[in-house]
């Protein structure tokens, strides 16, 4: 039995997980010159399971959405060849802070009027973890953070949610906002015949300012550094000489 209408599925073009991140020598960001983008992986998990919830027969439509510039309708065509039903790029040419994306997906939902929203609990990029909470904040509605495990009835979504102590179990009304953790599933493979498939279905671009959004950003970025080398091990032949070099280090 069909209970949810509409899932809209936000993703985020970020650097392909495998690709080994090179700083600019300037300091001022990393290179992005013929690196590899990919679907934030969080973001691949959240599309997956809406994908899953529509094959069950709990949801009709899977709409993905991405903020950026025309680059991102390339992760937009692979979120289509894995099942989407059709896709929204809102264009920009800025980089958006957490709550002006949360604003951009806000019109969003006031434009599609979805029953559920999913996304991934951070980007693997700047690892803020605001959006989905930030839009839960916006759209007045329950959000269930960090989920490994998600089903629905009669009108409520529940879901298992990763945190400190363990496991936790939580029921919210929809619509509601969903960000996924790393076991709530593994992403599918896409084949060749449903990338070709993906081209002909429906992309829709609407530029940023079109929705009434203010990009306004409230933080500068000053440079951009690599994290320290790791010292190289030293050799010890007893445990006195272990807690020595330690005290040494600092470390204890």
């Amino acid at each position: 039995m069909t209970e949810i209408n509409k899932i809209l599925v936000c993703l985020k073009r970020v650097v392909d997980y495998n690709v080994r991140v090179r700083i600019k020598p300037d300091g001022s960001g990393i290179v992005l010159d013929g690196v590899k983008m990919s679907i934030n992986p969080f973001d691949e998990i959240a599309l997956e399971e809406a994908l899953r919830i529509k094959e069950r027969g709990e949801a009709k439509e899977i709409i993905v959405a991405s903020i950026g510039t025309q680059e991102n309708q390339q992760q937009l065509r692979t979120g289509l060849a894995m099942g989407a039903d059709r896709a929204i790029l809102v264009e920009t040419t800025e980089k958006l802070e957490p709550l002006a994306i949360a604003k951009t997906l806000m019109a969003l939902v006031n434009r599609e009027v979805p029953q559920l929203v999913m996304m991934g609990k951070q980007s693997i990029d700047d690892d803020n973890n605001q959006t989905g909470q930030m839009l839960a904040a916006l759209w007045d509605r329950p959000q269930a953070t960090f989920v490994s495990k998600l089903t629905f009835k009669s009108g409520t979504a529940v879901a298992t949610r990763e945190v400190d102590a363990g496991l936790e179990v939580i029921s919210v009304d929809l619509p509601a906002v969903v960000t996924s953790d790393l076991r709530l599933n593994e992403p599918r493979y896409v084949k060749l015949p449903e990338i070709m498939k993906a081209k002909k279905k429906p992309l829709e671009t609407i530029a940023l300012t079109k929705l009434g959004v203010e990009s306004t950003t409230q933080f500068r970025s000053l440079t951009t550094e690599p994290p320290p080398q790791r010292p190289k091990g030293v050799m010890v032949s007893n445990v006195r000489e272990l807690v020595q070099s330690l005290r040494d280090r600092g470390l204890v």
